[in-house]
């Protein structure tokens, strides 16, 4: 049902007029409220507390909810629970979130009141609505939901709580704990949604690998080299990877225990690191097939770093551009392929020169597309191991290159291994 059904059936079961309800309906959607719930909270303003609109809530497995469920009533486990800050309607608002799991399956869950929920209770909710959200139902609890507490546990094949490795967190993750070593840690003032906020950012490690993290508050125990326990992290995602988010609700504590980090990154077929959707720190071998359109000797705008064509930047217009090296490779390894993306100072090592070099060799030629044809000619054919951070978006699969290296083994080699370990 579409949001202008949704407000007829309201205006009429309500006596009110569809205009106004529709407005108030897409204003309370707009800021994520499920629909159930907004419908609900119609009802109470315009003085009808029926709240559902005689909609019998069923009682159902986990497994049996989707996102077409309307209220609904389940008992399941609490595995995890953290409380977090949202902007609703131009104010603060906390909400607890988290996952619940029965015999059948496990569904996030957002709690728009306080109910008291911890980790590892047994709770029956009834007439919570549902949503969709990152393509999947999510449970909501407000105020015309109840909350029942049962003394006796309800098994569960699930972990209780939200410790996790850093390579096992996913975008979309909540109240989940980290064992870590904070790797890089920067100070820096951004434009927040209240004015100017100082916030700190960087990486973390642990023995699975690293991610991104930004912390909203900053922590003096978030400094390079320490190692610490953060509870109730969420995780978005930052430029086509998950990052670790540390709000003000979550707890820092110093770890007496050394937390080990790998210098090696994640090595992986580029078909399968493309098709996880993003990878932080992530180690591809490939054949340079091709060197893109837009390598070799560029312009940036001096405002914004775009590249820009022709003295023209498509945010601030004529700009005189600054000049800079860069090139865009296309890597293959035979499963897939993504474009290998290399700073000035990696494109300085494979094209055999500095900046100045490229600009004379344009100078020279008149054309200052003769520094990417030199760069073809170095790498196109040839074999690199790239390192990285993999995102992929509406425009590809992009690795932003931190080292780009020609591999020294025999390819042939390689592959009779390969086929040697298969076939035992």
């Amino acid at each position: 049902m579409d949001l202008d059904n949704h407000a007829e059936e309201l205006a009429s079961d309500l006596g009110v007029d569809k205009e106004e309800v529709k407005a108030d309906l897409s204003n309370l959607v707009e800021y994520s409220v499920p629909i159930d719930e907004a419908k609900g909270s119609l009802r109470r303003k315009y003085g009808d507390d029926t709240g559902s609109g005689g909609t019998t809530p069923s009682t159902v497995d986990v497994a049996e909810i989707t996102s077409d469920s309307s209220a609904v009533t389940v008992t399941a486990r609490v595995l995890t629970a953290g409380k977090r800050s949202i902007r609703y309607q131009g104010s603060d608002h906390v909400i607890v979130e988290g996952r619940l799991a029965d015999e059948t399956g496990v569904i996030d869950y957002t709690a728009w009141e306080e109910f008291g929920l911890s980790p590892g209770d047994t709770i029956t909710i009834g007439n919570a609505s549902v949503r969709e959200w990152d393509g999947e139902p999510e449970l909501n609890l407000g105020e015309s939901t109840s909350v029942s507490f049962a003394d006796e546990e309800l098994a569960v094949p699930y972990e209780i709580g939200g410790e996790a490795d850093l390579a096992d967190l996913e975008t979309g993750d909540r109240a989940r704990t980290v064992e870590v070593q904070v790797l890089e840690c920067d100070r820096r003032t951004i434009d927040g949604r209240d004015g100017e906020t100082e916030i700190q950012s960087g990486v973390f490690g642990d023995e699975s690998g690293r991610l991104p993290f930004t912390c909203w508050e900053p922590d003096p125990l978030l400094e390079e080299g320490a190692t610490v326990r953060i509870e109730n992290a969420y995780v978005r995602e930052f430029r086509g990877v998950p990052e670790v988010n540390v709000s003000s609700f979550s707890t820092v504590a110093p770890l007496e225990r050394e937390v080990d980090v790998g210098s090696d990154a994640t090595a992986m077929a580029i078909g399968e690191a493309v098709a996880t959707g993003g990878v932080y720190d992530v180690e591809l071998v490939g054949s340079v097939l091709a060197v893109r359109d837009g390598s070799g000797l560029i312009q940036r705008c001096p405002k914004c770093n775009r590249v820009i064509q022709k003295g023209q930047c498509r945010t601030h217009g004529d700009v005189d551009g600054v000049d800079d090296l860069r090139v865009k490779a296309i890597l293959d390894d035979g499963t897939g392929t993504v474009t290998a993306v290399l700073d000035d100072e990696l494109t300085e090592s494979v094209y055999g020169g500095t900046l100045e070099d490229a600009l004379e060799q344009a100078r020279e030629a008149m054309d200052q597309e003769v520094v990417a044809d030199t760069i073809r000619d170095r790498i196109v054919g040839r074999e690199y191991r790239a390192r990285g951070h993999l995102s992929v978006d509406e425009y590809g699969a992009n690795v932003d290159v931190s080292s780009f290296a020609e591999c020294d083994d025999d390819p042939a080699a390689r592959a009779a291994a390969f086929l040697e370990e298969v076939e035992t």
